[in-house]
Parts: C-alpha cells; structure tokens; sequence
C-alpha cells in the first residue's frame, strides 16, 4: 500500500497526531516542533494562520505516522520543510502536490526526503533541481568552553527591539557573504517588529553586551519542544567580530540550557566554515544533514 498523506491545518491537531514521531527524535525534528508550537501560542493570542499553510503527517499502511512535514515558511517560494519519511512518501508528496495545484518550486528538510520530493516535483512540472544551501543540524555533547570574553548574557527587552530589530535583518545577507554567495541569494526567516516583540517578551531573544554594557551580539532560540531548544539567530555585526562574542554567547546560553535539563541542537551553513569551527569547538556534534533546494524552469 503506498503511504497515507494527511494534510493539516490546525497546528494543534497536528501536534496531536505527530507527537510520538516529534518526542522519538525531539532533536531531527526541532524544526517542524518549534515552528508548530509557535502557530499554536500564535493562534491563541488571535493571530490568523496565514492562508496556504499546512502541516502533513505520513502514514503507514498500519496507520503509524512515519513522517511529517509542513508548508509554513513566511518567504517565497514558501517551500515545505521535510522531516525523515520513507522515500516513496517523499515522491507521493510531489505527486499530491502536483494534482492539488500547488505551486512548489522549492523543498527544504531532511535528506534524502526533501531532494526527492523536490526531483520528483521538477520531473512533473518541468525543470532542474539547485542547491540553495546545505545544512547541518547539530547538537550539543560535551560542552568546551571558549576564551573568556569579558561582559555577559542578558535577555533582550523591548528597549532593545530596534537593534534586534536592525540585526536580525542583517543576518541572513551576512550569511550568505560569509558562505561565499551573493547578498541575499537564500531565503531566511525575518520576523516581523510584533513578532519580534513577541519573542522578546517571551524572553527568546538574547544578547551578549560588553563590559560598558553595550550590545555586541545577539543569539536566538526556540521555546523548548519535547525537551529540546535549538539556538538561532547567531548574529555579530561585522564591527564586531573576532572578539569572541559568538563563542561565549553560545557557550553561556548552551550552559543554561543543559542545566535547566534541556537537549540543545543549532543549525549551520556548510558554506559558512568560520561559523562551524565555533560550534564544533565548543562541543556540538552533526545530527543529519539539510538542504535548501529550489527548482528552476
């Protein structure tokens, strides 16, 4: 029997089918689990989904979910994201796309899912597949500390929206210089001021300020799923770098993390090598292996 697709469009209902799958690998799937719990605290503070967005959970012929997904992403071309899933519910899942009209010209997620479903898609509707980025899900072992770097972490607070606000902007053309690419050739995630504002206020927003108290960086993360936070943005404007900010914020707020009995995972470019010989120094460990990938015509 081929696998069932369950298409979602309540985040809480998805939870609720998922859960076991999301809880066996809390750290595979932080992505999908985080991004859920935040529709979920969405929606009940009476912000709307956005329309087009669904969750998927893949089914055997038993009934047993073995993989899940989503279409939540807030840039074009909205590509879903893919947990591990069977192979032929990754091709199932371009086929269904393909008949329900959906335009998909990007997938991203876990490999080989997200690359199968994305050639699979291009072989239907014409065209090639390219990689926009490879990842890396990591996840914290052992933690080595860095060089001391004098000053400390703090939450962000609302007086300090503007310069998250300013940073979190920022990153995603700096990733890509850093990587090696042109300015602004990806796609990333860049929050609203009021839902910037929210994670602040929810205190998921830290910066590392020096020894005069100014911010010099500033590091994100999830609310915990299944026990599990992944660390996110990891931003120091170019003024700043060299000086240790990065290593000691992610070190300090990792420690925190583990303390309070809590799985920490991030993710990284592959193309970025400064950013991953920081965290491979400071004890994160590679999980699975990502993709970004975009279909052209």
């Amino acid at each position: 029997m081929s696998p069932q697709l369950e298409f979602v469009a309540d985040a809480a209902r998805f939870l609720d089918a998922a859960a076991g799958l999301l809880a066996a690998d809390p750290v595979a799937c932080s992505v999908v689990a985080s991004f859920a719990n935040r529709a979920v605290a969405a929606r009940e503070a009476g912000v709307a989904p956005p329309p087009g967005d669904w969750w998927l959970v893949v089914r055997d012929e038993g009934g047993a979910v073995v993989g899940a997904g989503m279409r939540t992403a807030p840039f074009e071309p909205r590509p879903p994201y893919l947990l591990p899933m069977p192979d032929e519910a990754a091709v199932a899942l371009a086929g269904a796309l393909h008949a329900r009209g959906e335009e998909t010209l990007g997938v991203n997620g876990a490999l080989p899912a997200a690359a199968l479903c994305a050639q699979e898609l291009a072989r239907l509707g014409g065209g090639r597949v390219e990689v926009s980025r490879h990842t890396r899900l990591f996840e914290l072992g052992e933690l080595d500390w860095p060089a001391p770097a004098p000053g400390r972490l703090r939450h962000a607070g609302r007086d300090d929206l503007d310069v998250t606000a300013e940073w979190y902007a920022a990153f995603g053309g700096d990733a890509d210089e850093q990587a090696g690419r042109p300015r602004g050739s990806s796609a990333h995630e860049l929050p609203s001021r009021d839902d910037l504002l929210r994670r602040i206020e929810a205190g998921h927003v830290y910066l590392w300020v020096d020894a005069h108290d100014r911010p010099v960086h500033m590091l994100g993360a999830t609310p915990p799923a299944f026990g599990t936070v992944r660390l996110g943005p990891v931003y120091t404007p170019p003024a700043e770098r060299g000086r240790g900010w990065a290593g000691n914020a992610v070190a300090h707020l990792s420690h925190r993390l583990r303390a309070a009995g809590l799985r920490v995972c991030l993710y990284t470019d592959q193309d970025n090598p400064t950013s991953n010989k920081i965290y491979v120094a400071l004890g994160y460990r590679p999980v699975v292996d990502t993709a970004n990938l975009l279909i052209t015509r």
